[in-house]
């Protein structure tokens, strides 16, 4: 590959890092770091959410709050 360098790391040690596909690689302060790219915990929600609707499955989970005698009293 040209003037590059190539550099193989044993299956165990990506597994054990969790490095699968692609990843990061940086230098910082003269070290070569390479890891896994974590994506956004939040991802695909949206259509997640947007599936349970259209399935019918989006009801909720725990019951709604009932109602006390004088809950009209309250103020907030």
């Amino acid at each position: 590959m040209g003037n590059s360098h190539g550099v193989l790391i044993p299956k165990p040690i990506l597994a054990q890092v969790g490095l699968e596909g692609t990843a990061d690689l940086q230098v910082h302060d003269g070290v070569i770091e390479i890891r896994p790219i974590r994506r956004n915990l939040r991802e695909g929600w949206a259509a997640d959410a947007a599936r349970l609707k259209a399935d019918g499955d989006d009801s909720l989970v725990w019951p709604e709050v009932a109602k006390n005698a004088d809950d009209s009293k309250l103020v907030w």
